[in-house]
């Protein structure tokens, strides 16, 4: 059961009352936003700080599934190591070598008991990161194990995602960072056991805030995505929750708007509402019908004119060769695909090619824009201590 399911709950409610009298959820007051903010090294690397000091979704529990396994990937220019511990939980430390800097696994993923850098041999337990074997060890003065073990990153699995935390900030949990409200949500979705059916990655030369931008964007989908998202999803209908750090943004699709259009009852809402999940500050979750769709989008740690952006499908392990749910999943991929690759992308990177030009001027976001509003102003009060 999802939260919109409980009764209590009136956004289909609202959402109705907006489709029939052309209104939508609005913020207090439209937004202004410097342009430099998407152009500016100075801001960029401010933002990167803050990407470090706050937990992020850097994967998922299922790619390490067994004690022993372990996966390795760069996040934010840092190279990790993420293991499934003997004990079941999780762990990361960082992919350099103590002595001089080499990597010390190479692989995508495996099963292993320690890691070796092969440059020099220095050897690494997988779950502390632990120094354990230096060869010719008798021609170094002093090297004192308990110092020279991997960094290590606080990892914590919630919801089947792994979230890390570069602040190594020991006392902040997921459940608290995230709040009642989201974990509501995403306990709904079933991720715990969801495993990943689609993983892929984008780089383009655009401002990760515009990418995500036109991801949680309401306004565009008619405009932009005429013969395709644009007649599923409504344009400028949509109920805002705020839910703090995080935010969730309620759309009909064009099939309620017929219908109320055509004098229908409406029956069984949520059939007709989409969501969409803002997990701060650069993922969104995204409920289907028979998929959840994972958003992360990265700055590049040095060029604030280029970003990555990895989509995910995730779904429950028993949709695993059902052809019918497979095939859904595929067309729901062709659809996002097409949209994303020939019309969202496109358009950000004229915009970032725009703000390139035109540094000094301000983007607009009127009060019928919450979700890009929220991205912002939380930027705002984090970077800027704004209100």
């Amino acid at each position: 059961m999802t939260l919109l399911e409980q009764p209590e709950n009136d956004i289909a409610e609202r959402i109705v009352e907006h489709v029939r009298n052309g209104t939508t959820d609005l913020a207090p007051s439209e937004l202004r936003v410097p342009i430099s903010h998407f152009i500016s090294e100075e801001r960029l690397a401010r933002e990167m700080e803050l990407l470090r000091r706050v937990p992020i979704i850097i994967g998922r529990g299922s790619e390490i599934p067994d004690s022993g396994t372990f996966i390795t990937r760069e996040v934010m220019g840092v190279p990790l190591i993420i293991v499934r511990k003997g004990d079941g939980s999780t762990a990361a430390h960082v992919n350099v070598c103590k002595h001089r800097g080499g990597r010390v696994e190479e692989d995508d993923a495996g099963r292993k008991r320690f890691f070796t850098c092969k440059y020099h041999g220095w050897s690494y337990s997988r779950d502390g990161g632990d120094l354990r074997g230096v060869p010719y060890d008798e021609f170094y003065s002093n090297v004192d194990r308990t110092c020279h073990g991997l960094t290590q990153v606080k990892v914590e699995e919630k919801h089947g995602f792994l979230w890390a935390d570069f602040s190594n900030n020991q006392e902040r949990l997921i459940d608290d960072w995230l709040g009642d409200e989201v974990n509501a949500q995403l306990t709904s979705f079933g991720l715990e056991d969801a495993v990943i059916v689609l993983d892929k990655s984008f780089t383009h030369d655009i401002n990760w805030k515009i990418v995500l931008d036109g991801a949680i964007d309401i306004l565009h989908p008619k405009f932009l995505h005429p013969h395709s998202v644009g007649k599923m999803i409504a344009t400028n209908t949509n109920v805002w929750m705020d839910y703090g750090l995080h935010g969730q943004v309620f759309s009909p699709r064009v099939k309620m708007e017929k219908l109320i259009a055509d004098g229908e009852q409406i029956n069984g809402a949520w059939r007709l509402i989409s969501c969409n999940l803002f997990v701060y500050p650069n993922s969104m979750v995204i409920h289907a019908p028979d998929h959840v769709e994972q958003w992360t989008v990265w700055p590049d740690p040095k060029v604030p004119g280029r970003s990555t952006t990895q989509i995910r499908f995730l779904a429950a392990p028993e949709h695993i060769g059902d052809e019918r749910m497979e095939a859904r999943m595929a067309k729901s991929w062709e659809i996002l695909e097409d949209a994303a690759v020939n019309e969202d992308w496109p358009m950000e990177l004229n915009i970032q090619r725009g703000a390139e030009v035109t540094p000094g001027g301000t983007f607009l976001y009127g009060r019928n824009e919450q979700p890009c509003q929220h991205l912002h102003r939380q930027l705002a009060r984090d970077l800027d201590g704004a209100e």
